[in-house]
């Protein structure tokens, strides 16, 4: 199994509290995600997070064709760090690690995703091909928007 890492770095001009108050809210997701993932949440989810606790989405990742993806979160330290782990969806393995630190002026957030791919060699070629790039967009559409939320 071939393992991937993405991490990326934003500063936020919020306070730790209220950067964990939006991120620790799996409502707020589909905000912060592109509109041509067609992201929706399929269950009633409470406000807050909380170890355990199941996310059932439906997106549309590849020519539109509809998949289910569920996710666990599996650790919380608030207001320092959150972790979602795929329990069923398109990857072979997937888990995200949500990490804030204070700094001056804001909070710094860092998000680390460590995640693998079905299909052997098949999913390595469309790995180079589109994946990686389409999970870059993703994160490059939610930099974005953060900036203009906060």
């Amino acid at each position: 199994m071939k393992l991937h890492l993405i991490e990326r770095t934003q500063a936020l001009p919020v306070s730790l509290e209220e950067s964990w108050q939006f991120f620790a809210s799996p409502l707020n997701l589909p905000k912060i995600t592109p509109p041509w993932l067609n992201l929706k949440v399929t269950q009633k989810i409470p406000e807050q997070m909380f170890p355990g606790m199941l996310i059932s989405y439906r997106v549309r990742p590849l020519f539109g064709i509809p998949l289910t993806w569920i996710t666990e979160i599996t650790h919380v330290d608030a207001p320092n760090y959150f972790v979602d782990e795929q329990r069923m969806g398109p990857y072979r393995f997937w888990q995200h690690q949500h990490h804030f630190r204070q700094i001056p002026n804001g909070v710094e957030m860092t998000d680390v995703v460590n995640y693998a791919l079905k299909f052997g060699m098949f999913g390595r070629l469309v790995h180079a091909i589109f994946i990686r790039n389409q999970l870059e967009n993703i994160f490059d559409f939610r930099k974005r928007i953060l900036e203009k939320l906060f």
